[in-house]
């Protein structure tokens, strides 16, 4: 999963150290999962380990930042602001090139705030947490402090095969984005950055081999998501009356793969006619999966509900008795650690960041390739747990184990100090 022998702490460095940390959270906002929790849940954890973090963030996170720190105050952490004028905070709802340049327009802004920090206040370490993409800059690594990158994705690509079912729009998506991919090889600006960097934290191997190979003595693999799972945690769920009821949670976008989801709940429908999914979600390919669904004949069984809180879909998860992730360039798959989390056996691809989460002890792993095998062998996996409740119960108390053994947040704080230290010591050494 990580290797974080390749930044052992310095002689002498005490493991408790208290640092002082500037971290880059361009999202960040509590009571919310994806990007914005984990910009939220890095800097609360490490101000509650006992470091100072001071953290940059968009201006438009204050008001849910100052509320949820007026009910619960957090020792050790404050905040900065910065955003873009008005005219400019419009590119950030359009997608593509305009909201990519925002994005890296507020990261030269937020570098020039972060200059001003450094000389108000010394910092052992600048980490630059959200966003995570291994393609976008982040010019914290000019500040002169040793930088952590990450964790960073993006690599990942879908197999040539499975593209043949995205629709049109998304083959061409996919192509863009594998160019994208491609120029980071070549592009001086992360050249630079990667150069900068003491370490660049990818959150899948995929993304490591999406790195210029010269950069890779300052790479290691380590997920970015952590839980407060426990494996003593009460499972509330109940197989009724034999019921099967599966879950998918993400935007609905054609790269998460849920039309071979589809695919294969309908030909588990065949054999298991009391089936149900259950789908949370919204996205730009809603349209189109909702005609998969009807195209397969399975759209009485399906129930499509927007996107929820993120409490509600916590809830969710103890409503049902398996999840379904068919996420084909996911670099994360924060969601596949919630379900983990909340006792639920997992069923994905051998791919990107769910195939780091997920082992056999927890659920199934589909390895992609051609479509009808992918969405045979996602049937099979189905069709195993809502044969046998006993297969489904032991996933789901191994996928609390997991959870809590490998990925609670008290083991990945431990990893970052550990990095933290090691860094630091590094430009001591170096200096």
């Amino acid at each position: 999963m990580d290797d974080m022998t390749r930044f052992p702490a310095g002689p002498g460095v005490h493991a408790r150290r208290r640092l002082r940390i500037l971290m880059s959270a361009y999202a960040c906002e509590p009571h919310q999962g994806s990007e914005p929790g984990i910009g939220w849940h890095w800097a609360t954890r490490l101000a509650r380990a006992g470091h100072q973090v001071r953290v940059l963030t968009r201006a438009n996170n204050r008001d849910a930042i100052e509320s949820a720190l007026a009910t619960t105050p957090v020792p050790n952490l404050s905040f900065a602001y910065y955003d873009l004028p008005e005219w400019m905070r419009r590119w950030k709802n359009h997608a593509g090139l305009a909201a990519r340049l925002y994005y890296l327009l507020w990261q030269w802004g937020a570098y020039g705030v972060a200059r001003r920090l450094c000389r108000e206040s010394r910092f052992d370490v600048a980490h630059h947490i959200t966003f995570g993409v291994f393609r976008h800059p982040s010019f914290m690594a000019f500040l002169g402090l040793p930088f952590v990158f990450g964790p960073v994705g993006g690599g990942e690509t879908a197999p040539a095969p499975l593209r043949r079912t995205f629709p049109l729009r998304g083959y061409l998506i996919d192509l863009v984005r594998d160019l994208a991919n491609w120029v980071v090889r070549v592009d001086p600006l992360m050249a630079a950055v990667f150069r900068r960097t003491s370490a660049t934290l990818c959150k899948t191997a995929e993304t490591l081999h999406s790195i210029p190979p010269r950069f890779h003595d300052r790479c290691v693999v380590q997920v970015e998501l952590g839980t407060d799972g426990h494996p003593g945690a009460a499972r509330l769920r109940r197989r009724e009356n034999g019921s099967f009821r599966l879950l998918y949670v993400g935007r609905l976008v054609y790269w998460k793969g849920l039309h071979l989801g589809l695919m294969a709940f309908a030909r588990l429908r065949a054999i298991q006619p009391w089936a149900t999914l259950t789908v949370v979600g919204s996205g730009p390919d809603e349209a189109w999966l909702h005609d998969v669904a009807r195209r397969l004949g399975i759209g009485e069984a399906v129930n499509w509900i927007p996107r929820l809180e993120h409490a509600a879909v916590m809830r969710a998860y103890l409503r049902h008795d398996a999840f379904l992730f068919p996420s084909l360039h996911d670099s994360s798959g924060n969601v596949v650690l919630e379900a983990l989390s909340s006792g639920l056996p997992v069923v994905c691809l051998d791919a990107g960041g769910p195939a780091v989460l997920v082992d056999p002890s927890c659920g199934f792993k589909v390895r992609p390739g051609d479509p009808q095998q992918v969405v045979e062998d996602l049937t099979r996996s189905l069709a195993a747990l809502a044969r046998d409740p006993a297969l489904m119960r032991d996933m789901g108390d191994a996928a609390l184990r997991r959870a809590w053994e490998h990925f609670s947040w008290t083991h990945q704080v431990s990893r970052m100090e550990q990095l933290y230290l090691s860094v630091c010591a590094g430009t001591q050494r170096a200096g």
